[in-house]
């Protein structure tokens, strides 16, 4: 067993050994080639500066030359077409002479190629061709060699130079009024047109195609025949190189410095992977641990029925668990990364959302939770319970908000099944105290009848008979009325049997009757999808009021409004409490505001009355006994339309008064 064990692990342990001296190995040999190939980058830099460098110059070249043939072109137009006069033309040459120093000689030659005006002095030798028929166009050649004087340039590089001329054809309706002849010395054109850095870096030389040198010049040296460069220098018929030879050599490498070097590296790179080796058995620890634990609470996360939701400190969501997923029916590759509006918000309660989202970004988060509606991805509407919390990072910072949400469907169906079964049982309680009071009555009120029916048939034979006795009647009509009596008094003993209790009136806060009554109203409100909205101002004064009363009066105008909004569309389902304190009334409102289907000017006429209802199974004394309540408490119960749609029920409750304080005190 343990030459097994070995068998399998040595080769692991070979590996782990044999990689880091391959990588020691792979950075001996880059160290090596590194300067090697850092010295034939530089060069190829080098050289590619030189070729970019001697374009540029080249291009300058040219440009000056154009730029003084069209200057040369514009005096020949003011020749032929003005006539200006040679005085005047002679001007202007020497103008252009002055600014340009690269130029040797500027002159007019007449048809015949004789001089009319130059800008050279008197009896100096001059050259021209042949006078052109058919030329159009500027022509440079090499003229000849010449001892000319040229400020720019001393004896020596004059005597060395050679002339380059170029011939500026003067034409006018086809007739050939001669020529102006614009000359360079080759070793002006180096001296004024190419810039001293780079004169100070490269030996510079006008060649032509036979490597013929024309003019050269190398202020920082003759070139070292390592970075050169040829460009060709087009001129209307005379074609020239431009030659440039760098003054640098090659780069060189410092040998020791580099051994040196790499043995140093070397040893920091031993000792780095030794230390490597260490930090990555270390590594490998903690991620194994890590992995484990990530393994055991995404395991935890995905068996949870609770879902789990993270957002960041601007509501973006940024995590969901898979029960989150199940409970909205959307993916969390759908949801991770939104911002609200949510696509599981249910349109009724978007202001609810809107309202706790700004909460939510404001800090104020509700320590007991709250309960909404999700809108799951088929449709359903899910009730649910939510928990937030702050989400701090391992510095204390906060990162963002985590909500626990649980799915509160089956207790809310639960609820449901409960309120029902008490409504049952105070409907059977009712049928029979309802009961009860019916048998009681027809056993008591069985004699009382038979005795009336009795003394009445007397009664009525006395009178058939013609017996006109006075007190015989009287007699009989009085034991008529006893009997009558003990039937009324039956009645009352039964109603006070059978009633609940006697009001009873103390001093009360309306808020607190609301905050009591509320999660009944809610949940009346549940199974239809009815969203209740309680507003109360403040202050709210006391009131003198039995609180059960009011709790029975708010409860049946809340569920008149609930099922009269059972045909609205879903986005209206909403039933809102405003609680107001009307000072100069001195008076607390109470209004109850649905969006179902109103009350029309029929029905408004009988709708406190004893008996009348609209629905089928409705007995028609809810509200004359809610009306009858409110009353008793000295306030009124009216009713309105709602601009909106639906009804509004106003309840006015007068406030204690300091008569009333008084006396309670």
């Amino acid at each position: 067993m343990k030459k097994f064990y070995q068998s399998q692990t040595w080769p692991n342990q070979k590996w782990r050994w044999m990689i880091p001296i391959l990588l020691l190995a792979l950075f001996l040999a880059t160290l090596i080639w590194l300067p090697w190939q850092a010295q034939k980058m530089e060069a190829n830099e080098r050289q590619e500066q030189l070729i970019a460098d001697t374009l540029w110059v080249e291009q300058a070249i040219i440009f000056q030359l154009d730029r003084n043939d069209e200057v040369v072109r514009q005096i020949g137009s003011d020749v032929v077409t003005a006539g200006i006069q040679p005085k005047a033309v002679l001007e202007r040459f020497q103008q252009l002479l002055s600014s340009n120093r690269e130029i040797a000689r500027i002159s007019w030659l007449g048809p015949e190629g004789e001089t009319v005006v130059s800008t050279e002095k008197k009896g100096a030798p001059s050259k021209a061709g042949p006078p052109p028929h058919t030329l159009v166009s500027s022509v440079f050649e090499i003229d000849r060699k010449t001892r000319c004087f040229l400020p720019a340039l001393d004896a020596e590089a004059q005597r060395n130079s050679y002339l380059i001329s170029c011939q500026v054809p003067l034409y006018k309706q086809n007739t050939h009024y001669g020529n102006i002849v614009i000359s360079y010395l080759a070793n002006g054109i180096l001296e004024e047109l190419v810039p001293w850095w780079f004169a100070q870096e490269n030996q510079i030389s006008i060649l032509d195609i036979d490597d013929t040198v024309y003019a050269s010049r190398a202020s920082g040296g003759v070139g070292k025949n390592v970075y050169t460069h040829n460009r060709t220098l087009e001129l209307p018929e005379l074609s020239l190189i431009l030659r440039t030879n760098s003054t640098k050599t090659e780069p060189k490498i410092l040998s020791n410095l580099l051994v040196v070097t790499i043995v140093l590296l070397s040893i920091g790179l031993i000792w780095s992977l030794l230390a490597l080796w260490r930090d990555i058995n270390r590594r490998l620890a903690a991620e194994g641990a890590l992995r484990q634990q990530v393994i055991f609470r995404t395991a935890m996360e995905n068996s949870l029925v609770t879902g789990l939701r993270a957002r960041d400190m601007h509501g973006r969501l940024t995590y969901v668990n898979p029960a989150f997923c199940k409970m909205v029916g959307y993916p969390a590759e759908q949801i991770i990364g939104r911002v609200p509006p949510m696509p599981y918000w249910a349109p009724e309660a978007y202001e609810e959302y809107q309202e706790r989202f700004s909460q939510l970004l404001a800090g104020s988060i509700p320590q007991d939770g709250f309960e909404t509606i999700y809108l799951h991805a088929n449709g359903e509407r899910i009730p649910v319970l939510i928990y937030e919390s702050p989400l701090i990072d391992e510095t204390g910072k906060q990162t963002g908000w985590m909500s626990s949400i649980l799915d509160i469907s089956e207790l809310k169906h639960a609820q449901e099944i409960t309120r029902q079964q008490e409504e049952k049982l105070h409907a059977s309680a009712k049928l029979a105290t309802m009961g009860e009071m019916a048998s009681m009555m027809a056993h008591e009120l069985n004699q009382p009848l038979a005795a009336i029916s009795s003394y009445t048939t007397a009664a009525s034979n006395l009178i058939q008979a013609g017996v006109a006795d006075p007190s015989l009647l009287q007699s009989a009509l009085g034991k008529v009325n006893t009997q009558a009596q003990r039937a009324g008094q039956i009645i009352r003993s039964v109603y006070d049997f059978v009633k609940k209790r006697d009001p009873d009136r103390q001093c009360i806060h309306i808020r607190d009757v609301i905050n009591s009554v509320l999660p009944l109203i809610e949940l009346q409100a549940q199974p239809s999808h009815i969203t209740v909205y309680a507003d109360m101002s403040d202050p709210l004064p006391a009131l003198l009021a039995d609180p059960v009363l009011l709790e029975q009066v708010l409860l049946n105008l809340t569920r008149n409004a609930i099922e009269a909004m059972q045909n609205t569309a879903q986005s209206q389902k909403i039933l809102r409490l405003q609680i107001s304190y009307d000072e100069t009334m001195q008076r607390i409102e109470i209004l109850v505001i649905d969006r179902g289907h109103g009350i029309s000017q029929q029905v408004a006429e009988k709708l406190f009355s004893p008996f009348f209802s609209t629905k089928n199974s409705g007995m028609g004394m809810g509200l004359n006994i809610c009306r009858t309540a409110i009353e008793f408490h000295g306030g009124q119960l009216t009713h309105s339309a709602n601009p909106e749609g639906g009804t509004i029920f106003r309840l006015a409750l007068p406030v204690i008064s300091e008569d009333n304080t008084a006396a309670q005190g």
